[in-house]
């Protein structure tokens, strides 16, 4: 009889039962791992080996042939230890495989028989629950990531012995069970704490709002500005006003980081919003995500969260051109000869920029030395495409002096405009309830139709503007977005005239790079 152990791989974000198969043949004793594994799957058989011999178990001096089904699902990974160890035990006597007939395990085997974590446990889980597995044994490291999955049984355990004995009829010793109350543990730890706050910020009145919209209404946002402005400082204050995440975010983010292999330690759950900088040396590949075993890239690990790009002008051109199906799909597709991967990818980007290649164009204080050219030359680094998916399009002004020696002035801080910006969520939260989205940077033509209604002055508003500026379709929806979320911060329900202004107000970059 052949004995079978439940298990699960990933691929992309998605999980895969797989049914490990141990048999015992009279031959030359060897483990032989067959089902196509790769390089760390193939290795488990020495790991295996001495973690039975030294957890007190012994293996028969017989060939052990292990079939890891279906076979035309590509294995990768060390969480396969534990299930092949499981079925080699049950299959010499050691275990009764009734008793782990409905019961999945997942972990990576020390030569000492201990278990160590490994990555990507909470969406493996979340695929063995929609598959109807009951239980779960895990290593006590990733136990709590796993029970953020509701409706399995999780039990956590440090050494392989343990496992044993939990299956033994006559043993008292038994597995915890792992339980964490997900939405409890997402308010204590929601973290408020940040290094840099808005009330450190002087003047920049106009880039701080528009920050603020971008913030409420997950919007596109570029800054334009001289060096030393105060973007880049405004760009990290911007994760101090961002809202706190909502549990189906939080899911989402933890699932995406525990297969990267970044989900920190002691920290089961995702709290805080992604802020990801990226330096203009990233390859394509480091942004989009791929390899020749695909994984998220940094589009992936903001989502949910803001991806800034400093210098944005400096990133290869085609590192840029890759955002452009992502920034309209919110996700992203990674496609291989083998197979086709699709990672979630809507994030914010935030972009800073100098408006010119000295950095001094319209500068108040130093005279630009660029010509025409120069500077044409410098902004068509942005194309027009892309340039037409970033909602909120801002210069930012070199300080006055009297603005940089206020001492007495302090600025509105981070804290009160993330309440504003909180409140706009919420009512976000609550319009989109039926609709299976969660911001106004999401809504699609349909759902445009249905909240963001306009009287006949903003109608006649937005025609005027798309005859002066040659506006495209999608500028048109972005334009009607945007001005959604000013009625949100204002609290009115109804989408106004003077909301349409302000979002075309902020757009204005747009046909200003036009005419340069």
């Amino acid at each position: 009889m052949v004995s079978k152990v439940i298990t699960a791989t990933t691929i992309g974000l998605n999980a895969y039962k797989i049914d490990v198969e141990v048999d015992f043949v009279h031959s030359l004793p060897n483990i032989s791992i067959v089902g196509l594994p790769d390089i760390a799957v193939n290795e488990a058989k020495e790991r295996v080996r001495s973690a039975v011999k030294n957890s007190g178990f012994s293996i028969p001096a017989l060939r052990v042939v292990v079939n890891l089904a279906p076979a035309d699902i590509k294995k990768e990974g060390t969480n396969f230890d534990l299930p092949i160890a499981i079925g080699i035990l049950a299959q010499g006597g050691f275990l009764d495989n009734e008793k782990i007939l409905n019961t999945a395990f997942l972990g990576e085997l020390s030569l000492d028989g201990t278990l160590r974590g490994v990555n990507g446990v909470l969406p493996l889980v979340s695929g063995l629950k929609d598959i109807g597995v009951k239980n779960v044994v895990v290593p006590l490291a990733n136990s709590k990531e796993a029970a953020l999955v509701e409706g399995i049984e999780v039990l956590g355990a440090e050494y392989l012995v343990d496992i044993v004995n939990h299956f033994s009829d006559n043993s008292e010793c038994k597995l915890p069970q792992i339980t964490v109350d997900i939405e409890k543990y997402l308010t204590d730890n929601a973290q408020n704490d940040y290094i840099y706050d808005f009330k450190d910020v002087k003047g920049q009145q106009k880039a701080k709002k528009a920050l603020e919209i971008a913030a409420a209404g997950g919007h596109n946002i570029l800054m334009m500005g001289s060096p030393g402005s105060g973007k880049t400082l405004m760009a990290k204050c911007f994760a101090s006003i961002l809202p706190p995440l909502e549990l189906k975010e939080a899911l989402e983010l933890t699932k995406i980081y525990s297969i990267s292999g970044l989900l920190p330690a002691n920290e089961p759950l995702i709290t805080k919003r992604p802020y990801r900088p990226v330096h203009h040396s990233a390859s394509a590949v480091g942004i989009i995500g791929g390899g020749s075993n695909p994984k998220p890239g940094e589009i992936t690990l903001a989502h949910r969260g803001v991806l800034f790009l400093d210098e944005i002008v400096e990133f290869p051109r085609n590192v840029l051109e890759t955002l452009r199906q992502p920034l309209e799909d919110g996700e992203v597709v990674i496609s291989r000869v083998q197979t086709s991967i699709k990672y979630p990818a809507d994030f914010m980007l935030l972009g800073a920029m100098n408006p010119c290649p000295c950095g001094f164009l319209g500068d108040s204080q130093k005279q630009c030395s660029c010509s025409e050219f120069q500077i044409q030359r410098y902004r068509s680094r942005l194309s027009g495409p892309l340039l037409d998916r970033i909602d909120l399009q801002i210069e930012v002004p070199r300080l006055a002096p009297e603005e940089l020696l206020n001492m007495k002035e302090s600025a509105e801080a981070s804290s009160e405009i993330r309440k504003r910006v909180v409140n706009a969520r919420k009512v976000q939260v609550q319009r989109y309830k039926n609709a299976n989205i969660l911001t106004n940077s999401e809504l699609n033509s349909d759902l445009i139709k249905k909240f963001c209604r306009i009287d006949a002055a903003s109608e006649n508003l937005l025609k005027s503007a798309i005859i002066k500026f040659n506006l495209s379709g999608r500028s048109y929806d972005r334009i009607l977005k945007l001005s959604r979320t000013i009625a949100d911060l204002e609290n009115s329900q109804d989408i106004t005239q003077l909301h349409i202004a302000q979002a075309l107000q902020y757009r204005a970059f747009v046909t200003e790079n036009a005419t340069v």
